[in-house]
Formats: C-alpha cells, sequence, structure tokens
C-alpha cells in the first residue's frame, strides 16, 4: 500500500470479527463470567431491557464472586438509568461512574457535546471486546431487521492499550467526582504469551493528545489506498480533508463505496449529508443507504489488506468532540470477512443513490438538505470548537 503511514499496528493478535447483538451479547456475557480479576466496561447507552439487564447480572455476578468491576457510562446517554438498578449494582459491589451526568435534554452548555461514546471492554487485561454496540437490545420492532453494527473481541498486546485508555477515562472521571478511593492506579501483573497473529492497534480520539487521532487515520488510508475503499458509516458528515481525500482516491481509480443510514434515525444528519452527494457521485463514489432496519456501524475496509472497527462515525461529533475507540487491523482474511459481510448487505440490504436521484430532487428535498446542514453548521460553530471550520 505505497509508502509508510502513522499507523504502527503490534502482532501477535487473535482477531474474532462479532456481528450485531447476536453474536457480540454472548461473547460479552461469556467474558464476564470467565473473568478472575478484573472488568472495565464502557458504553454509551446502557438500557433496562432484556438485553442490558442480562449485563446488569453477569456484572453483578462477577463482582460477588471477588472481580473488581468498573463500569463507565456517559452521563447523556445514561440520563434516565434507573435508580433502582443503579443501587442494585453498587450494592453488589460494581462501581458504577457516568461520565459529565447530564439531567437536562436541552442545555445550551456546550461542553455537553463532549460525550464519552466508546464501547469498550478488557476482561483480567487478557481479552478486550471494541466496537460500537451499546448495550442494549437490537431488536428495533416488527418488519425492521435487527440493529446493523459490528465489534472485535481481541487477544493480543493491544489489550493492554485498551485497558490502560479504560483506567485512564475511569480515573479522571472518578478523580471529578471526588471518588479519591476509586481514582488510584490499580495495577495488573499477566504474564500473557501470544501466539502468532494479526496486526492491530487501537487508536483513541480525545480532547488532550489524540484529538485527530482517527481521522487521521482514515485520511493516511485513503490517501495511500491503490484499489478499493469501502465505509460503511451510520452517521456520514466528513469535513473538507476527508472529503477531498475520498474525491482523489476516486479521481485516481480506487472503487470508492460507502454504505450508508438512510433517513430513518437521526434525519438531521442523514438529510445534512445529501449535500455532499453531487460531487462525490460526479468523482464515481458509489453511496448506497442501507434500509432494512437501523444501522449504527462503523466500519472501513482499504485494499482488502487494512480495517477498522469501532464507535467513531465520521462526522463533526465524533471526530472533534467525543471520546472515541477504534481498532485498526491489518490482515487480508479478517478484512476479507468483513469486507464479504458488508457486500452481503449492500446487495440484500441497501438501494443505490444515482446522480439522477440528487440531480431530479425535488425542491422541498434540496431546501430541506440545505437547512439541515446549515442547522449543523450553526449547531458545530456555537459549540466554539472548530465544528463550523470543519465542514467547510
Amino acid at each position: 500500500m505505497g509508502k509508510a503511514i502513522r499507523l504502527q499496528p503490534k502482532p501477535q493478535h487473535q482477531v474474532e470479527l462479532l456481528r450485531n447483538g447476536a453474536e457480540f451479547f454472548p461473547a460479552l456475557l461469556a467474558a464476564c463470567d470467565a473473568a478472575q480479576i478484573e472488568i472495565h466496561l464502557e458504553t454509551y447507552l446502557f438500557e433496562p431491557d432484556e438485553v442490558g439487564l442480562a449485563v446488569a447480572q453477569a456484572l453483578m455476578r462477577a463482582a460477588q464472586r471477588g472481580v473488581r468491576v468498573s463500569v463507565l457510562i456517559d452521563g447523556f446517554g445514561a440520563r434516565d438509568f434507573p435508580v433502582q438498578l443503579k443501587e442494585d449494582l453498587l450494592q453488589s459491589g460494581v462501581r458504577l461512574l457516568f461520565f459529565r451526568p447530564e439531567i437536562r435534554r436541552f442545555s445550551l452548555n456546550r461542553s455537553r457535546l463532549r460525550r464519552m461514546h466508546r464501547k469498550l471492554s478488557c476482561f483480567d487485561g487478557q481479552l478486550a471486546l471494541v466496537g460500537g454496540i451499546n448495550i442494549l437490545s437490537d431488536d428495533d420492532g416488527p418488519g425492521l431487521a435487527p440493529r446493523y453494527d459490528y465489534a472485535v473481541r481481541i487477544v493480543g498486546p493491544v489489550v493492554a492499550d485498551v485497558r490502560e485508555a479504560m483506567c485512564r477515562e475511569w480515573r479522571h472521571t472518578a478523580w471529578s467526582q471526588l471518588k479519591k478511593a476509586w481514582a488510584k492506579r490499580e495495577h495488573l501483573h499477566t504474564r500473557a504469551k501470544y501466539s502468532d497473529g494479526v496486526l492491530a492497534q487501537l487508536v483513541v480520539r480525545d480532547n488532550t493528545r489524540n484529538r485527530r487521532a482517527i481521522e487521521q487515520c482514515y485520511l493516511d488510508l485513503i490517501d495511500q489506498a491503490q484499489s478499493e475503499i469501502v465505509i460503511a458509516n451510520a452517521y456520514f458528515l466528513p469535513g473538507l480533508r476527508l472529503r477531498q481525500a475520498l474525491l482523489r482516491a476516486a479521481l485516481r481509480g480506487v472503487a470508492v463505496v460507502l454504505l450508508l443510514q438512510d433517513e430513518r434515525d437521526h434525519a438531521l444528519l442523514q438529510y445534512a449529508s445529501w449535500a455532499f452527494y453531487r460531487p462525490l457521485l460526479r468523482a464515481g463514489v458509489e453511496i448506497y443507504q442501507y434500509r432494512a432496519g437501523f444501522m449504527h456501524a462503523k466500519v472501513a475496509i482499504f485494499d482488502g489488506e487494512w480495517a477498522t472497527v469501532g464507535s467513531s462515525n465520521i462526522d463533526p461529533f465524533s471526530l472533534l468532540l467525543a471520546r472515541e475507540a477504534n481498532v485498526f487491523i491489518r490482515d487480508r482474511a479478517f478484512a476479507g470477512q468483513l469486507r464479504q459481510d458488508v457486500q452481503l448487505h449492500l446487495v440484500q440490504d441497501a438501494r443505490a443513490i444515482l446522480p439522477q436521484h440528487v440531480q431530479q430532487a425535488k425542491l422541498g428535498l434540496r431546501l430541506l438538505v440545505w437547512l439541515c446542514f446549515g442547522l449543523v453548521r450553526l449547531i458545530m460553530g456555537l459549540s466554539g470548537y472548530g465544528g463550523k471550520k470543519y465542514l467547510e
């Protein structure tokens, strides 16, 4: 793939692709039940439905048998978290914190946009789950396919990086909420031996040293791609640098394929993204909209060699504001497996957006697109975090 890029993945990883909740939650529950020393879990949403309660029970079982269990949930995503469930978790010995707690649904406080959007879990420093799947049922109702999403189960040296990232966020949150006993650095002594395996690297986005880390990895891989780029991303509102990179790739002959959500979920972002369809289609980019149900995936494949799975959307909220985590994997077998699964959804569950769909769009739709795009720019501009400039 051309010259060297900034990604420096480590070797010796065993990586398993997990599709949707049907594969993710059994892996999560099994890991909780097998843990002997500690469990770390981070999520944006933790719903008290059948799935959420099963996960809560597994966490409480672990705490009751002496496992150190630390759960960090975003304070906006968990603004309706049941008081009784919180008390049950704490009484069982689970250490539970909420990142930047938010009670009000609407506020002019710009800092509320800085959310903890990561979906990570780590067990005994030996096993990690990384992806985009929240703790909630992916059954979205009659007539809809299960929520379309991915995660990976990973064993290898990068697990230590996952644990360190989670512990750092946990300590920071505990200190900010005066939970000093929970803010102590906790060492875990493991002597893991890893066999040969795939190359992998954890990349996080935060508001200190890694502000543009995930975006930069995308840019590097797009610029180095020689044959194909496939991106499946639920919320797609790329900044100028990413748009230009995709256009350059398409114009130099790289097949660029985008699988995006339709207007079913978060219509503001979905319609705003239409503002970019015309130049992308004109350059030869293929755009598809997922129609079978709710799409929540955040994955990409580059030249059938590199792949990424994680929590980061390609929009200003993920790339400029939220705490995110993606794993980047360099392995043709894994990339091929993920590419095949995305292709299946492209064929079975998506419709192609053709140039004439944009050219012949009714005036009402065009006005709606530019209204939504303008609102997103306004929100990002008011945030004061450079979002308006990002979209220009």
